[in-house]
């Protein structure tokens, strides 16, 4: 294990462990160098699997002192970048989506959209999601603000032969080429541009008004009409922009959503009160990164320039609002940044909006890989050439338990083959021998009992052999299942593999030593969804079971009232809380419930609750 370097300076700075190759594998930021480092070069219990997987595998660490904590986290992301470290996290550049270039290089800029990255001199806005709507967009407004679209080829041509192109005469062009309008009337058409896609639309709304009612008191008709045409091509054009605020905020909604070993940054850019644009990043978590963390990943390719950071910024809670955020904000922007985490009102649902947008982000991620029979597969080659397994397993089972401090304890199984879940083969275990909370023994119970199924290939269960599997937990559920497995008289056949809760390592049986899945890759993000789907079956099992426990400790001892009228009754009104609410006239209108017993039901549910005696009675023994 690498040892604890001396002389590590207390001061600020970024550090990077490399491995016996000289290949960078982690990069991280620190206040205090010395106090960061520390903390790695301490007894390995005391760390968590991943660090402990990174320490194994670095051979040397070095340090870049910076005068901030500041500018190490603008070094860090450079080399990030530059080295892509195994066990940082990994950023996937949002290059999908356009922007609205005007390059104010030139005397007449031309509108443009591009995916490409940001020029000195050329006004950016965007990104924007949907293409297509922005090319609409743009189409209306060159009717209301006509900007010239045409090449330099084009434009050097017209201004040659003295006569505008066909875009001039359809009003959707000012003709600069012609010296229809002068470079400054050109100037003002590039600033209503910038207006409209920075939201500022009730100016442009009230200059294009103004110019339509002063042409009409002129009788200038056919101005006042084209006017009155650009006005409605403006409206048109800002009706695809969201109004999330009333009060024409400027301001930034940052959200954080994450899913394993995946998260995305959403920013919403909200101008005067609408949503002009919207970038999303997704990362790689590697090291159990908090939501402020990955927020620090991303910043300085979120905010490019002093012109991209508004006076306000808002984000989904304290948490992820750090000082470090604030601080590089504002010193990019030279001005002060306030940095708000919304309770209530419709700030807080603007960053809603941009939560939910970067749980989508993830969602569509998700369906992207399942939909990929290509990407399927690697996942499991590389799945099965990680755990040393002959060959890819097709069929992989999980197993994961429930329980509410040792009640209703259940367990369940997941089967996905190819890939893709099996739902028809999903299995849920009522656990009857493990007593309270006891995970161990209740993983052993269940999986004994399917592996008594084991060559039950084509019976009436569907218990067909898995080549995987998967138990959630670390190695003493591991050595639980193999224990089942000896019971079972299969231990010499079954593949296990168990996998750490919030390390997300894989471990064999035979071995201590954990395996760590590269990060972002298909067989990291396969184990954490077959994981996932266990515990999601799992727990809606347990709910349902608690409830219909519930229903029948509130129901049990009412004479006439037996197990099957309780069923009958729940499943008539589908909730002890609709059961409660129902009415004595309600209970006794059921033909199949005698009335007596009806009565009966009524003052059970409609019992007043017994007070809790005071602290201090006779009761209270």
């Amino acid at each position: 294990m690498l040892a604890k370097p001396s002389g590590i300076p207390r001061q600020s700075g970024c550090y990077l462990f490399r491995n016996e190759k000289g290949s960078v594998v982690y990069v991280g930021k620190a206040r205090s160098l010395a106090q960061r480092l520390s903390s790695y070069f301490q007894r390995s219990d005391g760390l968590s699997h991943k660090t402990q997987a990174l320490m194994v595998e670095a051979t040397s660490v070095e340090w870049i002192v910076t005068p901030t904590e500041l500018d190490a986290l603008i070094l860090e992301n450079e080399l990030i970048k530059e080295n892509q470290p195994r066990y940082n996290m990994r950023l996937k550049d949002d290059k999908s989506f356009p922007y609205v270039a005007l390059d104010l290089r030139k005397d007449f800029p031309v509108p443009f959209t591009t995916r490409s990255r940001h020029v000195k001199g050329v006004r950016y806005f965007g990104p924007f999601a949907d293409v297509r709507a922005l090319r609409v967009t743009m189409d209306e407004l060159l009717q209301a603000f006509p900007l010239r679209s045409c090449t330099e080829h084009k434009f050097n041509y017209q201004q040659r032969i003295g006569r505008p192109c066909l875009l001039y005469d359809i009003g959707k062009c000012s003709g600069p080429c012609v010296g229809a309008v002068d470079a400054e009337g050109y100037r003002k058409l590039v600033q209503s541009w910038a207006q409209f896609f920075d939201g500022d639309v009730r100016q442009l709304r009230t200059l294009l008004t103004q110019q339509m009612n002063e042409a009409s008191e002129k009788k200038h008709y056919e101005a006042a009409a084209r006017a009155r045409d650009g006005l409605e091509a403006l409206e048109r054009a800002a009706s695809a922009q969201s109004v999330v605020l009333d009060d024409h905020s400027n301001l930034d909604a940052i959200a954080v959503a994450t899913d394993g070993g995946r998260a995305a940054v959403a920013r919403f850019r909200v101008r005067f009160g609408r949503i002009i644009g919207r970038t999303v990043h997704l990362v790689d978590r590697s090291m159990d990164e908090d939501d402020a963390e990955i927020l620090e990943s991303v910043l300085t390719d979120m905010f490019v320039d002093a012109e991209s950071v508004p006076p306000v910024v808002l984000v989904a809670s304290r948490s992820s609002a750090t000082a470090l955020v604030g601080e590089f904000l504002a010193d990019l922007r030279g001005k002060r940044v306030e940095v708000v985490a919304p309770q209530r009102g419709k700030r807080r649902r603007t960053v809603e909006l941009a939560q939910n947008d970067a749980q989508s982000v993830i969602n569509r991620d998700s369906l992207r890989r399942q939909s990929d029979h290509n990407v399927r597969a690697r996942a499991l080659q590389e799945l099965g050439a990680a755990l040393g397994l002959v060959q890819p397993p097709f069929r992989v089972e999980c197993f994961d338990m429930s329980h509410l401090q040792g009640t209703n304890y259940v367990g369940s199984m997941v089967v996905f083959e190819d890939g893709l879940p099996v739902k028809g083969d999903y299995r849920h275990f009522n656990v009857k021998e493990a007593l309270g909370n006891d995970d161990v023994g209740a993983m052993e119970e269940v999986v004994r009992r399917r592996l008594a199924h084991w060559n039950d290939n084509q019976g009436a269960t569907k218990f067909r052999r898995p080549d995987l599997i998967i138990i959630d937990g670390g190695l003493p559920q591991l050595h639980a299942a193999q224990k089942a497995a000896v019971a079972a008289g299969v231990s010499d056949e079954v593949e296990f593999v168990a996998l750490a809760k919030r390390e997300e390592l894989l471990y064999r049986p035979g071995s201590n030593q954990p395996i760590g899945l590269e990060r972002g890759s298909e067989s990291l993000y396969l184990v954490q969804r077959v994981r996932d789907e266990a515990h999601r079956f799992a727990i809606s099992f347990h709910r349902s079971k608690r409830g219909k426990s519930m229903v029948a400790s509130t129901l049990s001892g009412i004479e006439g009232l037996g197990p099957a009228r309780r069923d009958r009754l729940l499943a008539e009104f589908g909730s002890l809380d609709a059961l409660r609410r129902a009415t004595s006239d309600e209970l006794r209108a059921l033909a199949w419930l005698p009335d007596d017993v009806a009565a009966r039901l009524y003052d059970r549910l409609h019992a007043p609750s017994r007070p809790r005696p005071a602290k201090g009675s006779p009761h209270d023994e």
